[in-house]
């Protein structure tokens, strides 16, 4: 018997129970559509934080407070916080030659009024270079001067997010005043949309004068401490020249001892886009691991419908094979069947999937994020194949069940 002759003896046979190879199909849409839209939400949110940490700027190195993993404060002797000498001596150029720009913050939630309308965000505190090294760009006003943080202005720059909240636009807003923790804030400008995942948007946020949030708004351990230090690197082939000179210069500082534990870490950007990639991307696997048993029990209802099959066709399979039919021959039929229901499966769930990621697409837009579900031909082959090897697989042992009757047995079958 031919490979064509199998298949359409198969679809015969499969179209002849309609409803029963419908429900055996739906077994491996559910699988295929599960893995397949599982792994393109993955993508798409591996994508989201890899575009949010790659639009914080180039070349950068993030000075945080702390020793680093696994070291609590309470272990470093004499620790001390970042403060704005810090920032100061790591913009020095004599001493940092690999070192562009610094940039100092602090920051914390508030809630920020607009006469009955609220919302809770990051306020931050920054100085004029916060600007050149997040990349940011305005659509609208003018950026923190150094002449707002020298004077503590009350002034602020408003995200997009932040923006519509308040307001319900994004422009003509230089001029309006907010409030943040009972103090009246004038706005001189508005971010242009960077984007981020909705609990991490770029653009949900407040920034005032640095000086303004360390003397008005935020209180640390000292009226002259900081949260963070961004550093930018005058290229990448820099970064790690900056990275030894920016630790250096902190230890000598910070009156850290060679071989002792330092009270604060560098990192760099490629540091933590390694370490998200790698989450997000194990995260995607389990989540995939986990759809990939719906396919399992799939291939499960195919072997059950076809030992069912094999049971119900014992006469006309001793029938065919009495007037000639070869074993090879009723083993490729009973696979051409199993193989078309892993198939059909396979090609309905990718549709599904579409339709799925479609609406987490939708329902992502809605919500402010930008989260984008990536479907990628590889993923597609993948489920193609893996629903077809379902097939073959779990089909065999009722196929060859079938293949080894005998004539004499299946034609007394009752």
């Amino acid at each position: 018997m031919t490979i064509f002759l199998s298949v359409r003896e198969a679809i015969h046979s499969l179209a002849a129970n309609k409803l029963r190879s419908g429900l055996t199909i739906l077994g491996i849409v559910i699988g295929v559509g599960a893995v397949i839209s599982l792994m393109a939400i993955g993508r798409g949110a591996t994508s989201s934080v890899t575009n949010s940490i790659e639009g914080i700027g180039t070349n950068l190195l993030f000075v945080q407070a702390g020793s680093g993993p696994g070291t609590s404060f309470t272990r470093v002797r004499n620790f001390k916080s970042l403060t704005m000498a810090d920032a100061e001596a790591l913009a020095n150029p004599l001493a940092a030659p690999a070192v562009k720009a610094v940039a100092p913050i602090l920051s914390s939630r508030f809630t920020v009024t607009y006469g009955s309308q609220t919302t809770d965000t990051t306020v931050t505190g920054v100085t004029a270079a916060y600007q050149t090294v997040r990349n940011l760009e305005l659509s609208e006003g003018s950026f923190i001067s150094a002449e707002n943080n020298s004077g503590r202005s009350l002034v602020a720059v408003i995200g997009s997010e932040t923006a519509d909240t308040l307001f319900g636009t994004t422009t003509n807003l230089v001029g309006q005043v907010i409030r943040i923790s009972g103090q009246q804030y004038h706005i001189i400008g508005v971010l242009k949309s960077k984007g981020g995942t909705s609990s991490t948007s770029e653009d949900a946020i407040v920034l005032i004068p640095l000086t303004t949030a360390q003397t008005r708004l935020i209180r640390r351990m000292s009226s002259n401490s900081v949260d963070s230090i961004y550093v930018e690197a005058t290229s990448a082939e820099t970064v790690n020249d900056a990275v030894a000179q920016v630790t250096s210069i902190m230890a000598i500082r910070h009156n850290i001892k060679a071989g002792g534990t330092n009270d604060f870490n560098v990192r760099t950007q490629a540091e933590m886009l390694s370490t998200a990639t790698s989450i997000t991307g194990v995260l995607t696997i389990f989540l995939g691991g986990i759809a990939g048993i719906s396919l399992v029990v799939g291939g499960i209802g195919i072997m059950n419908i076809m030992l069912v099959s094999v049971t119900e066709r014992t006469k006309e399979i001793g029938l065919r094979k009495a007037i000639g039919a070869r074993r090879r021959d009723i083993l490729a039929q009973f696979l051409a069947e199993s193989i078309l229901l892993g198939l059909a499966g396979g090609i309905i769930g990718i549709l599904a999937a579409w339709g799925i990621t479609e609406i987490v697409r939708l329902i992502a837009e809605a919500n402010a994020s930008t989260i984008n579900p990536q479907i990628g031909m590889d993923t597609i082959l993948l489920a193609t194949l893996f629903s077809m090897g379902v097939g073959l697989i779990f089909g065999l042992y009722p196929a060859n069940r079938a293949a080894t009757l005998q004539p004499v047995e299946a034609l007394r079958f009752e």
